[in-house]
């Protein structure tokens, strides 16, 4: 084999290796240290900073957090803690600690100096990646009845030294953080009212007596709202199941502190049929679990087989009940506070601690053991509604069984309606699963038959928010799904098997549509949730309206779209055609419009905060007709954003 010439690139020394300082890598690659450039790296800005409050709230230092969207486009967030030092740092002499938490990454109380015992912002780059991605940020801070002030501009840099500008307030003590977005970092800087107040919520819940205030003082917007829950996180459990009927009122709660860790944990069951368990460690929530959720599971299952069996309600012969049948209906809130926690992943997702299994673990065991005494009535009502949950899930064993058995009998086991696509490979394959026969039709036309496969669905499918496994496993249009995506579902899901990397759900833009694409989403979200959470699913967009300009047919997305060509073509306001069915579309308008991955327009389904999906889920999709409603009303002005 002749040997490879070495290609000349230059010279490459030391001159080439380039150095960031200060705060130039987070300018540099604001992903890495926000997660992305969008709406949720915008907001991410707003946690940064709320959680170094909340960090001293849970010090025992921090009572009240006021949080505001000003008017400018700014945000500003206060609270009544400490303050953060104002005396010259040790290492940097020449400035003073606040200067130095601003401008150097991986600085903060939090690296084993005292400052905090428990404390949920670990790689110490919070507010300084704030003051990074800022065009603007003051701060302030009320310390040793003084008030200091320390400014900077255009991505952190000093403008001059902290200063004392006067008296502190009364005494008061606390910092107080101002800050702009810097619009050529990120995509929009126009903050969502919503989104703050979901989190500020959830912080409230989590730390029992803070106060957090909401302001939003932007003109047409002017909005505020105050969260303090005494009840801490029995207020959560009660909040989550208001939407649900719940199958006793009382909700169970007990804590344990063991050295430099501490347990809360507050669980209730209601009438459904799906378990929602939502853990947090030192306030952070993980979502993928750990040591914490696999203790607290153990010990559930145990202690409820073992006060059954005590009292004669599960008999000699009977099988235990599994963790399953148990934790059928079950809302439950865990939250641990420790001094080192370990997070896998840098998405901080998952608790890796294992002394916090044992510690949750005999607390549940101890402790839910005396609750189910103390309260015989409701630990009866739990054990019976579990053993109808096994019944149910022996019936869908067999369902699911004959399912398989018939999939092998009919050689591959796709349903006669899907129209798949010649292609193998997962990764470049998609389904749309298109609202009735017709658009199916049209679909299976406009398709690139290599890569896209077509599953019509006629009518609406099951609302699986209000039917257990094995009624589901009975209906033909969820067989249908199922078999389609080839990779199981419920606690058999299997997300390596899936078929293909896109669902995309195609259906009208009028309200039958919009109710498929929310029943075929709480299917996903409660029976094939790792294929949400790993972003699979996705609604196609058709175009709401259509108009010529000459001769060229011109396709608008919705209002806002419409709006903008309007402003631009003042006499065009009578030739618009609102497109309601797909049916109407020719199927080349279809693949021009919606199908065609060079031209559509497509919104990629995620769950960040999977409490919140599980509320929504229960609003749209329950009983509660009045709490439907008022969801609606309330919601209706941000529907741009609602994407489950």
């Amino acid at each position: 084999m002749a040997k490879a010439e070495k290609q000349e690139s230059g010279s490459y020394n030391a001159s080439n290796i380039t150095v960031l300082e200060g705060l130039e890598p987070v300018r540099k690659r604001p992903g890495m240290y926000i997660g992305s450039t969008g709406p949720a790296g915008l907001h991410h800005l707003i946690w940064e900073v709320v959680d170094n409050a909340v960090d001293e709230a849970m010090a025992g230092h921090c009572s009240r957090i006021d949080v505001e969207l000003l008017a400018d486009g700014g945000c500003r967030v206060t609270d009544d803690g400490r303050g953060i030092p104002v005396d010259a740092h040790p290492q940097y002499k020449d400035k003073s600690a606040a200067e130095v938490v601003l401008t150097v990454l991986h600085a903060g109380g939090k690296f084993g100096g005292g400052g905090y015992k428990v404390s949920g912002g670990l790689h110490g780059v919070g507010v300084s990646v704030v003051n990074a991605l800022s065009t603007k940020l003051t701060l302030e801070i009320d310390r040793d009845n003084k008030h200091h002030q320390l400014d900077f501009i255009d991505g952190g840099n000093v403008k001059g030294k902290l200063e004392v500008t006067g008296d502190a307030p009364r005494g008061r003590t606390g910092t107080t953080v101002t800050f702009y977005p810097d619009a050529s970092i990120f995509e929009e800087t126009d903050f969502r009212a919503q989104t703050v107040l979901e989190r500020l919520q959830i912080m409230a819940f989590l730390n029992k007596g803070l106060e957090i205030r909401f302001s939003d003082l932007r003109p047409d917007r002017k909005q505020s709202q105050t969260f303090k829950y005494n009840g801490g996180i029995v207020d959560y459990v009660k909040h989550l199941n208001a939407s649900k009927e719940s199958l006793f009122k009382k909700v169970a709660y007990y804590e344990s502190i063991e050295e430099d860790m501490e347990v809360e944990v507050a669980l209730q069951w209601n009438t459904s049929y799906n378990e929602s368990i939502y853990s947090f460690a030192n306030g952070i929530s993980t979502g993928e679990g750990g040591m914490h959720e696999d203790g607290f599971r153990k010990a559930l299952t145990n202690a409820i087989n073992k006060h059954a069996r005590a009292k004669g309600t599960l008999k000699e012969k009977e099988d235990n009940l599994t963790g399953e049948d148990i934790r059928e209906g079950l809302t439950a809130i865990i939250s641990v506070r420790l001094g080192e926690p370990q997070f896998e992943g840098q998405t901080k997702a998952k608790l890796g601690n294992v002394p916090v299994r044992s510690m949750v673990e005999k607390a549940t065991n101890a402790k839910l053991a005396e609750w189910l005494e103390e309260n015989p009535r409701e630990a009866n009502q739990i054990v019976q509604k579990a053993t109808v949950a096994a019944r149910a899930r022996i019936a869908a064993r067999s369902a699911r069984d004959l399912t398989r058995r018939k999939s092998a009998l009919d050689g591959a086991g796709l349903p006669g309606k899907l129209v798949d696509c010649s292609g193998r490979d997962p990764r470049e394959s998609e389904i749309f699963i298109v609202e009735g026969n017709s658009a199916g039709g049209s679909a299976k036309d406009a398709r690139n038959p290599k890569t896209q496969a077509i599953l019509p669905i006629r009518g609406k499918i099951l609302n699986v928010e209000r039917a257990r496994i094995d009624k589901m496993l009975k209906n033909a249009e969820v067989q249908a799904l199922i078999a389609a995506i080839g990779a199981g579902l419920a606690e058999d899901f299997d997300l390596a098997k899936i078929r293909y990397h896109k669902i995309i759900l195609l259906a009208d833009a009028d309200v039958d549509g919009s109710h498929i694409r929310t029943l075929l989403l709480t299917f996903f979200f409660r029976q094939m949730k790792p294929l949400v959470e790993a972003g699979h699913v996705y609604v196609a967009q058709p175009p709401l309206f259509s108009t010529l300009v000459g001769k060229e047919k011109l396709y608008l997305k919705d209002e806002a779209a419409k709006d903008a060509f309007l402003a631009e073509h003042p006499d065009h306001k009578n030739d618009f055609q609102r497109l309601k069915g797909l049916g109407e579309m020719d199927y080349d308008e279809l693949r021009d419009t919606t199908m065609d991955p060079t031209k559509r327009s497509l919104l990629q389904i995620s769950i960040e905060q999977a409490a919140l999906a599980d509320e929504v889920c229960s609003v749209l999709m329950g009983e509660d007709v009045e709490l439907r409603r008022l969801f609606i009303q309330q919601n209706a002005k941000d529907v741009r954003f609602l994407d489950i």
